[in-house]
């Protein structure tokens, strides 16, 4: 694990707002500390610098892992994961209820690494949406 310095952690949380910038899970109902995540991995050259750190919930942290890219599941084309500092969220994906419906290729590659809507995940969410605790606001 890359050391990240107190200074870039506290920028990237407060940018975020406390949510994850993927699934759009508020820290605020986790029991768990949510990641300060390497956008591009270190192994693949990324930087430790905050054009490069999102801040992730663990789940959405653990199924990235390294990757910075997959197929598309639609066209099996090689595509670039979402990337928090570079794209628009709502470029990429939309709510439907407690599904995040991807909208493009990244969108879709990003939501099959990151198991968006898996099972647990969208019960998670659920429960949220019905004490208005999801998704996070802008």
């Amino acid at each position: 694990m890359t050391y990240i310095p107190a200074h870039l952690r506290a920028t990237v949380m407060e940018r975020a707002g406390g949510c994850c910038e993927y699934c759009r899970v508020s820290q605020d109902y986790s029991d768990v500390r949510f990641h300060v995540e390497h956008i591009i991995a270190t192994v693949h050259g990324g930087k430790t610098s905050e054009l490069n750190l999102a801040l992730s919930c663990p789940r959405c942290n653990l199924f990235k892992g390294t990757n910075i890219a997959a197929a598309d599941p639609l066209t099996d084309e090689p595509t670039f994961l979402f990337h928090p500092r570079r794209h628009s969220w709502r470029d990429h994906f939309q709510f439907s209820g407690s599904t995040i419906e991807p909208l493009s290729p990244e969108g879709r590659a990003t939501a099959l690494v990151l198991r968006i809507n898996d099972q647990e995940r969208l019960e998670h969410r659920d429960l949220l949406l019905k004490l208005d605790s999801y998704p996070c606001h802008d």
